[in-house]
């Protein structure tokens, strides 16, 4: 089953933190570009990717990907 990452919470985190998407890219080593992406649902994070940003933000990866409890 694959997960739909479209839903994540990674916009929402980055405005809580009122971080611009450049500052949390390169804090996350990444690109803004590549973070945009991320955002939006287009592209997915890698599992490493996923817990560099749940780390940062002191969240769970459950959250950040906006996974419901069932």
């Amino acid at each position: 089953m694959r997960t739909n990452f479209k839903n994540n919470k990674i916009a929402e985190l980055r405005k809580s933190a009122n971080l611009s998407q450049r500052q949390l890219a390169n804090e996350l080593q990444t690109s803004q570009a590549n973070l945009s992406r991320w955002e939006q649902g287009l592209n997915e994070p890698s599992i490493m990717e996923c817990w560099r940003i749940a780390d940062y933000f002191d969240v769970s990866i459950d959250l950040l990907c906006g996974r419901k409890e069932y």
